[in-house]
């Protein structure tokens, strides 16, 4: 009875906390979204730390069309000390339209996070800031594997007036390494 009561208090808790697809309050979603601009590769420049980045270098997404109308994200990391690069491939619906930067990402099955895109080069879709469901998720993507300073401190500005804690902004080094062999991202050997 109690094993069984220990894994109903865990299920939801999963349920709870593995659904979280809000928008943190203070951040609005961008309007005017483009998906098929949005599409291709994003590289990593700055994030805030979670234990599935944590360590890897040469970070980058993929997205691109599924054919149930969604996004297929294909995030890839490159781990110096294992000497592996770690993927995770996943998929994204839009939460209300098409045309707002606001997604639920899932990675693991029904479970589901927010992707909120905050602010973005509407111009040329060359950079995006991207936020989960809370203030702990943040990420400084851009089309290029690195940014002038401007461009750095224009998001570390924008970042840190929104509430976030940009004391704590990981930057990524994207050296640029070979790709013999993969691993899921997460994974531990």
């Amino acid at each position: 009875m109690q094993k069984l009561l220990l894994i109903l208090v865990a299920a939801y808790s999963l349920i709870l906390t593995g659904c979280a697809v809000g928008v943190p309050k203070g951040i609005t979603p961008v309007k005017n979204f483009d998906t098929q601009r949005y599409l291709g590769d994003w590289f990593e420049i700055a994030r805030l730390e979670h234990s599935y980045e944590k360590g890897l270098s040469n970070i980058t997404a993929n997205y691109s069309l599924r054919e149930d109308g969604g996004i297929r994200v294909l995030n890839s990391g490159y781990d110096p000390q294992k000497k592996v690069w770690r993927t995770a491939e996943g998929k994204a619906y839009f939460v209300e339209s098409p045309d707002i930067g606001y997604l639920k990402v899932s990675f693991f099955g029904p479970f589901y996070g927010s992707y909120v895109v905050f602010d973005l080069d509407e111009a040329a879709y060359q950079y995006s800031y991207v936020t989960g469901p809370d203030r702990s998720y943040l990420w400084f993507l851009s089309r290029t594997p690195h940014v002038d300073d401007e461009a750095l401190q224009r998001f570390i500005k924008k970042a840190d007036e929104l509430g976030f804690d940009t004391k704590k902004l990981i930057y990524v080094d994207q050296g640029g390494v070979a790709a013999p062999k993969t691993q899921a991202m997460g994974a531990k050997d």
